[in-house]
């Protein structure tokens, strides 16, 4: 794929935004770079659960590149730089802020020529759906002699854009048509890259064992509740949740419901439920502690939001709940990468595929109706099966 000198230097159908952030690519191609070039640069501008899905991965980059772990530099985000330590030991990990960079003139003018005097000899991103004014750029502004990256998800909004960093790149690797699961998609990238058959892993999350106070209280077992997201459209209704609870305690079990400062709207609810077994632990939770608390779970609930993968990368029995906005391309796992205490729930709709432009529902607060309408009963006969 390349593009001729006038449209390469003048391109058509590009955002504002790239035009604002074109003077930073003509700084740091001017900028000297290192002569001697090593190392290997790894662009992962993804959220928590898209990591998890990477990380098995990512153990096969010291073979296939022919480095040690300490020569690949994953670049990252804020979002999951408190698992860093534990969860990628001998990597050299480095994240930023991923709204800022696509944003703030400054910031990212700072991060592109931090990359740049690197001198890496290797750039990749093997995300299948990602963002040219993130993971694309980053690429490019390494300008590592070897450029390899996954072809990405691209619509004729993005077409443009994609095309432009595309022919940047030194290789394109075509990893399967949408929606193949990103656990797979990370192992054909990896194939293709080594030249060999490497088959798809389960995935998983490197974690230490380390009990949280919960587990060793001498207390009964506990269910953790994951009701938030990000997205409001992913939340299964809250009334479910307690539904779900009102299941556990009868059941002996405590309940255990976990959530950002944002979830505090549930605070009353949790205490009308009178129960000592019910347990409010909303913004009081780093995250590791939130993974430490999971991973020795009876059983995680989780919405399709970060900690559910993460519940399943660190091993724990965990029941997603899966709507259809992109379905089986994140959720739910194919057999071949699903852990082996995995469940995810869906209700199929004839709108599945929507990439989460929904026209069903009445209020952008209001869950999507491919989530909402998962039973119950279907949530406790999975929880039942599991703890």
């Amino acid at each position: 794929m390349s593009l001729g000198g006038r449209e390469s230097l003048f391109p058509r159908g590009m955002r504002r935004r790239w035009w604002l952030f074109r003077p930073i690519d003509a700084l740091i191609a001017l900028w000297p770079g290192p002569r001697q070039r090593r190392g290997v640069l790894v662009v992962r501008m993804d959220g928590i659960g898209d990591m998890v899905m990477a990380r098995a991965a990512l153990g096969h980059y010291p073979a296939a590149f022919g480095v040690p772990p300490e020569e690949i530099t994953l670049l990252g985000c804020h979002s999951w730089r408190s698992l860093v330590a534990d969860a990628f030991p001998g990597f050299r990990v480095v994240t930023l802020d991923e709204h800022a960079f696509e944003k703030k003139w400054l910031y990212r003018l700072r991060l592109a020529w931090w990359v740049r005097r690197q001198g890496f000899a290797v750039a990749v991103c093997d995300m299948f759906m990602r963002k040219t004014l993130t993971a694309d750029s980053l690429v490019w502004a390494s300008r590592a002699p070897h450029r390899i990256v996954a072809l990405p998800f691209i619509t004729e909004r993005t077409r443009a854009e994609y095309e432009w960093y595309l022919a940047r790149a030194t290789r394109v690797i075509e990893t399967g048509p949408y929606p193949t699961h990103e656990g797979l998609r990370h192992f054909a990238f990896l194939s293709a890259l080594t030249g060999r058959t490497l088959a798809a892993e389960r995935i998983r999350l490197p974690w230490p064992a380390r009990p949280p106070a919960l587990a060793g209280d001498g207390g009964a077992p506990y269910v953790v509740l994951n009701f938030g997201s990000n997205e409001p459209g992913r939340r299964w209704p809250f009334a479910q949740f307690l539904a779900v609870a009102r299941h556990c305690l009868d059941r002996g079990l405590r309940v255990v419901f976990v959530g950002a400062g944002q979830e505090a709207f549930a605070r009353p609810a949790i205490a009308a439920l009178n129960h000592p077994g019910a347990i409010d632990t909303i913004g009081r939770l780093s995250l590791p502690a939130l993974v430490d608390l999971m991973r020795h779970a009876a059983a995680v609930v989780s919405n399709d939001t970060g900690p559910g993968p993460v519940a399943l990368g660190v091993g724990a029995p965990t029941v997603v709940l899966v709507g259809g906005g992109h379905f089986g391309c994140f959720v739910p796992y194919p057999e071949a990468v699903s852990p082996p205490r995995a469940r995810f729930l869906s209700v199929p709709m004839d709108c599945y595929h929507c990439l989460w432009r929904c026209p069903k529902r009445s209020g952008s607060d209001e869950a999507f109706p491919c989530v909402a309408a998962i039973p119950v009963t279907a949530v406790t006969d999975a929880l039942d099966a599991l703890a």
